[in-house]
């Protein structure tokens, strides 16, 4: 999964959006299947010029659409991709049908720090004050948000963990002790073309990602659930993107001890994480002395 994109291009394309008209001349066309980011955003044709003034189909909207997908990526808010689609790629109607100021600010509240952890402010250009406030000639907020979900863990934007080679048997299992949970997965960093140029670690023309390869393997579940701690993790790196490229080395995959816990307020914390090598001894033996173990 991509971890880094171009707030630059990303402010650049959005803007034409202070000086759109809504009264001027539109057309409606079909959104195109490599317009991945509203692939099944429930409408299939969209208006030209968009929101962000993009009037070219295949010159500006197509590709400044890729701009948003590692933001959607990141799961930061459930409407995301229908508060962006509503933008870059409004649905066909009789009339345009913007997003509501209520369903920018959820977006923003959610999705701010999500950029803020990467080092970027919330696009001026997006400004919720630009969108109008009533709610039944816009695109409005979910009221219903389930139980389940609330009660998960998520996702949030902390200071990086620290890594440790080579470790004692101690301090792996004090780590144990002291976290809620210790899990062990493959993590892997590799390039793919189009990175953000700056962005730390990062070459140009090359974008930077990290992911979860195969089964997360519980040590110590504590809060955690067996079906979405692979997701969680991921969403993580995706969330925490400095610290995943300055964390893990490019080249194979590795595997990893990580431990961590779940703050008060829901968030998901990495504490320490042991890259576990075939030679270290310690780490395989506490993962067997743990059951066994006493804090």
């Amino acid at each position: 999964m991509a971890l880094c994109f171009s707030l630059a291009l990303l402010a650049a394309a959005m803007r034409p959006l202070e000086a759109f008209d809504m009264g001027q001349s539109t057309r409606c066309v079909a959104i195109p299947d490599q317009m991945k980011v509203c692939q099944d955003v429930g409408y299939s044709e969209m208006r030209l010029p968009n929101y962000l003034g993009h009037s070219s189909l295949e010159g500006e909207v197509v590709p400044r659409s890729e701009d948003w997908r590692p933001l959607l990526r990141t799961g930061c808010h459930p409407q995301v991709q229908a508060f962006l689609c509503s933008l870059i790629a409004p649905v066909c109607l009789d009339t345009f049908i913007q997003p509501c100021r209520s369903l920018c600010v959820a977006v923003r509240d959610s999705c701010a720090p999500v950029l803020a952890c990467q080092g970027h402010a919330w696009p001026a250009a997006l400004d919720c004050d630009r969108f109008p406030a009533e709610e039944d000639v816009c695109l409005s907020p979910l009221s219903k948000v389930s139980h389940l979900a609330k009660d998960l863990p998520r996702v949030a934007c902390q200071n990086c963990p620290s890594v440790e080679e080579a470790p004692s048997l101690k301090a792996v299992l004090d780590a144990f002790c002291h976290q809620d949970f210790a899990v062990t997965a493959k993590l892997r960093r590799r390039r793919r073309h189009h990175a953000a140029a700056g962005e730390p670690g990062a070459e140009p023309g090359a974008e930077l990602q990290v992911e979860v390869e195969g089964r997360v393997e519980f040590v110590r579940q504590g809060p955690l659930l067996p079906y979405d701690t692979r997701h969680l993790l991921q969403q993580w790196l995706l969330v925490n993107v400095r610290c995943a490229g300055a964390l893990l080395r490019p080249g194979r995959s590795q595997l990893y001890v990580l431990t961590g816990s779940v703050r008060p307020d829901g968030a998901l914390a990495l504490g320490r994480l042991f890259p576990w090598h075939k030679k270290d001894a310690s780490i395989a033996a506490a993962t067997r002395k743990w059951k066994q173990h006493r804090c």
